[in-house]
C-alpha cells in the first residue's frame, strides 16, 4: 500500500467511493451524488494550508482517501480542522483506514497550524468509532437525530484530538 499525497488524477476514483456512500451508507449524510466539477471544486480546498489530502493506493487502484477540511468558517477555528477518512467497500477490514489515519495524523502533529483534529462520525458506525478510539481520540458527544437519511434520523458522534 502506498499513501501519497492526492492528484487531479485521483479525482474519478474519490468521487467513485464518496458517491458510493451517499448511495449506499450512513458514512456521510449528503443526500445528492457529487458531480465532477462539484468534485474539484472540494479536491481545490485541499493539499494547501493544512488541510492535506491524501490517498491509499493498493495495486494502482485508489482504495481510500483521508482528508482534512475547514472546521468553520470563523477565523478562530483555523487551527481547529476536521478529518474525514472513506475506505472503498473491497478495501474495508484491510488495514486502509488505520494506515490513512496514522498518516494523516503524523501529518497533522508536525504541521504548526494544527491544533485540534476534529471527526464527526454518524452514531452507529463501530468500525469508525473504533478506530477513533484506538488512535486516542475523545468522545465529545452526542447529538441525536440531526440528519434524515434513508427514511430514518441519524444521531453524530463528536470525537477530538489535540495535536
Amino acid at each position: 500500500m502506498l499513501i501519497r499525497k492526492a492528484e487531479m488524477k485521483d479525482l474519478k476514483e474519490l468521487l467513485e467511493i464518496y458517491n458510493h456512500e451517499i448511495k449506499n451508507g450512513s458514512s456521510t449524510l449528503d443526500l445528492e451524488l457529487k458531480t465532477p466539477d462539484e468534485w474539484k471544486e472540494w479536491f481545490y480546498k485541499h493539499n494547501v494550508d493544512n488541510l492535506p489530502l491524501f490517498v491509499a493506493e493498493v495495486d494502482g487502484r485508489v482504495a481510500g482517501y483521508a482528508s482534512m477540511s475547514e472546521y468553520g468558517a470563523k477565523e478562530a477555528f483555523k487551527t481547529t480542522v476536521e478529518m474525514s477518512i472513506y475506505i472503498r467497500v473491497e478495501y474495508r477490514n484491510k488495514r486502509v483506514a488505520s494506515s490513512l489515519l496514522a498518516f494523516i495524523l503524523e501529518e497533522a502533529h508536525k504541521d504548526e497550524r494544527t491544533h485540534t483534529v476534529v471527526s464527526v462520525i454518524t452514531a452507529g458506525n463501530e468500525a469508525s468509532r473504533r478506530l477513533h478510539e484506538k488512535f486516542g481520540f475523545e468522545f465529545c458527544g452526542t447529538i441525536k437525530e440531526v440528519g434524515m437519511k434513508f427514511g430514518k434520523y441519524w444521531d453524530i458522534e463528536i470525537y477530538r484530538m489535540g495535536v
